[in-house]
């Protein structure tokens, strides 16, 4: 085998696992994909003798990720509406082939984050890599990259708690929560909202959706009646999945645009609604 086939092969067999990093880094599938395509430039160029190509593999990918939050974070703070990262359908996803315990919940935490203290708590604490090759990755010492995953950790630890639902579970709440929101059927919402609930709609200013976050089952439930009583079509329910973690669906819209909802259930009932309508981030989505 030839050194270009060597060093290929490596690649390719870190390659879903960068590809997940650098979604969880940066909430973009485009983007993720990439920094991974970067990566493989850079590594090509790399001495086959490396000892380690996943360590290596990761420290480029990480680094190149740090570089591109930077201007990721002033595209965020001009976005039309709420930010939710590109949805990951379950298995029919190109990443989604490596588990992990990331739901769009805590990747919404994890904006609160400095850069160094992502990517310290997402390499330690879920892809479990060892501290002092943290350390060499983000060129701190490992106290210091202890003290970042430490503060990350704390920023965030509620919202990796795990409510795990069985398929059955997950497949039947998305599919009630479907037929009350678009039927109109406001006694069952009340039976699934929690009263505290929460609605994301993100539209990136390309297609309409809730420009501020909706807070409260009151006003959900209110929003939901007014909307399905105006659309003369009800949306298509494609199939329900499994969405970054969380039970959801996949349907078109009256406007025949698709879209992605992901329900985040905590003990019954439904506490946060995260909708993705934004064109730019549902082309890797197969409605089939």
């Amino acid at each position: 085998m030839t050194q270009t086939d060597l060093k290929t092969e490596a690649f390719e067999s870190e390659r879903p696992r960068l590809l997940r990093l650098a979604y969880r880094m940066l909430g973009s599938f485009s983007e993720a994909e990439d920094v991974v395509q970067d990566g493989w430039l850079r590594w090509t160029g790399v001495d086959i003798s490396v000892d380690t190509p996943g360590a290596y593999l990761t420290r480029i990918v990480t680094r190149l990720c740090l570089d591109r939050l930077k201007s990721a974070k002033a595209r965020r703070e001009t976005y039309v509406g709420p930010w939710l990262p590109d949805p990951l359908v379950g298995a029919a996803d190109p990443i989604e082939t490596i588990a992990d315990d990331v739901t769009v919940t805590l990747m919404l935490a994890m904006e609160r984050l400095s850069p160094l203290e992502r990517a310290a708590f997402l390499l330690h604490d879920i892809f479990e890599v060892p501290l002092k090759d943290v350390a060499v990755t983000l060129d701190r010492e490992p106290a210091a990259v202890r003290q970042l995953a430490s503060r990350a950790r704390r920023n965030v630890k509620s919202e990796r708690i795990r409510y795990a639902l069985d398929a059955a579970e997950a497949d039947r709440i998305a599919r009630a929560f479907f037929e009350a929101a678009h039927g109109g059927d406001t006694t069952a919402l009340a039976e699934l909202l929690a009263q505290d609930v929460e609605i994301h709609a993100d539209g990136g200013g390309k297609v309409s959706a809730f420009r501020n976050i909706i807070r409260g089952a009151e006003h959900a439930i209110r929003l939901f009646a007014h909307v399905s009583g105006k659309d003369a079509h009800r949306p298509i329910l494609v199939r329900t999945a499994i969405i970054d973690g969380l039970p959801g669906y996949i349907s078109y819209n009256p406007d025949g645009r698709l879209q992605t909802t992901a329900l985040d259930v905590e003990q019954g009932r439904i506490r946060a609604i995260y909708i993705v309508r934004n064109p730019d981030k549902l082309t890797h989505i197969s409605a089939a």
